[in-house]
């Protein structure tokens, strides 16, 4: 019988340990106390001010993977979110970015300035407003691997990372 009871007393030891570690380590969530009420957001096509084919959709989709992938808000219509992530793109430049002795341009940086709008539904309030600007670059003539469209591609990838931060990084 004493026997027993110190089985069940090493019973009960263990189940209150799991118990603390997983009320301590539960799972993460960043849901939190700033929007708790936000479970969606719409990403609808942006717009393009520029004359380059293509970039719009390449940014939307971007983003969309980006907030699919961090999995904090579920994509949704418009009709049926909880907030919604508008911008334009407002730029696109090719800059020299590293010349060499002899005055030749060896590497150019592709500028995109983009105008991003992030929107509380609910609530019908701007969350965050402003102009974000990233570049990607390549080295003309290297090939395949190293064009203008890798370089858009980059300059979107960081923008993308940067939008998702700003938009998650208050929960």
């Amino acid at each position: 019988m004493i026997f027993m009871k110190q089985i069940i007393r090493s019973e009960v030891r263990w189940i209150a340990l799991v118990s603390m570690l997983f009320l301590a380590c539960g799972p993460y969530s960043f849901s939190g106390s700033a929007f708790p009420h936000l479970k969606s957001i719409a990403i609808p096509l942006f717009q393009d001010n520029t004359a380059e084919f293509g970039v719009k959709e390449e940014l939307t989709d971007a983003l969309v993977r980006s907030f699919t992938q961090e999995n904090s808000l579920k994509i949704a219509d418009r009709r049926n979110a909880d907030s919604i992530l508008m911008g334009t793109i407002v730029a696109i430049n090719d800059q020299a970015g590293s010349i060499t002795r002899d005055e030749r341009v060896n590497e150019i940086q592709v500028h995109l300035l983009v105008e991003i709008k992030y929107e509380d539904l609910v609530k019908r309030k701007v969350v965050w407003e402003d102009r974000i600007s990233q570049f990607g670059t390549y080295t003309p003539g290297a090939g395949e691997k190293s064009t203008r469209e890798a370089a858009i591609s980059e300059a979107i990838a960081k923008i993308s990372t940067e939008v998702l931060n700003r938009t998650v990084s208050g929960w």
